[in-house]
């Protein structure tokens, strides 16, 4: 399908022109062809990401971080021109979305991750410039904080990178919000949350949740990120039978 038709529906379902956001979603670097033959995706952008696309045929790539970002954009020279000389070279166009496929109700990775686990939708939580980007959900009935733990670590295939075990052990109200989202603990806590699952620990909140009394399982930035854009490239396939890859680019952290 034509590119632009493409940037046009992805742009209207994931509400670019209405979430703030420091990234510039949407169509970041385009290309000459001008159609859309197989699709990319990935976490994040990296010229490594670019090589894999080109051998694989891939002409679109959409990436949960992108390669620009407000404030961001500074002279085409150096590892810039690096990144955007193999996407130019390869006629690989580059489309981003960040906040955005964090909080879609369908395919963002939030809503993913709950409906994967079984785990039913309760709520929004985390504030950002006045849009909730994580979600909530409460069990029936209280279960271990080990459980909890043992279930998510079978789902993501990994064991967390940390875990803050400061609360109550007995959990039942759990926020679900992918990447850092830690600088949210004191909305987390103000609403009464058992568990907090995110991605990346910062150091500085440690003493925070401590506390707080506020429990926390951090399984990685890239773990918890992966959802969104595989969920997308489903749909776009489902839609518009266009194929697609998904490009496993893990950084550990």
């Amino acid at each position: 399908m034509k590119t632009e038709e493409l940037v046009n529906y992805l742009n209207t379902l994931l509400q670019h022109s209405e979430i703030p956001d420091d990234s510039l979603n949407g169509l970041q670097v385009e290309h000459r062809s001008g159609y859309v033959s197989r699709v990319g995706v990935s976490v994040d952008f990296s010229v490594k990401l670019v090589e894999l696309a080109a051998e694989s045929g891939v002409n679109f790539i959409i990436v949960h971080h992108g390669l620009l970002w407000q404030g961001k954009v500074s002279r085409v020279t150096g590892q810039l021109f690096n990144r955007i000389a193999g996407l130019i070279e390869n006629d690989i166009a580059l489309f981003a979305s960040h906040l955005p496929l964090d909080l879609h109700p369908e395919f963002g990775n939030n809503s993913v991750i709950l409906r994967k686990l079984g785990w039913k939708e309760s709520g929004e939580i985390g504030d950002y410039r006045g849009i909730k980007i994580g979600k909530l959900t409460e069990f029936g009935t209280t279960r271990s904080i080990e459980e909890v733990e043992k279930q998510l670590t079978d789902f993501f295939g990994t064991k967390p990178k940390a875990k803050w075990y400061f609360g109550n052990r007995e959990i039942k109200k759990i926020a679900v919000i992918s990447g850092k989202a830690i600088s949210l603990i004191n909305e987390i806590y103000k609403e009464g949350v058992d568990l907090l699952v995110t991605g990346e620990p910062a150091h500085s909140y440690y003493w925070v949740a401590n506390e707080l009394k506020t429990n926390v399982l951090f399984y990685g930035h890239y773990t918890t990120e992966r959802y969104g854009v595989i969920s997308l490239a489903e749909h776009i396939k489902s839609k518009f039978g266009i194929d697609w890859q998904f490009f496993d680019l893990p950084t550990d952290l």
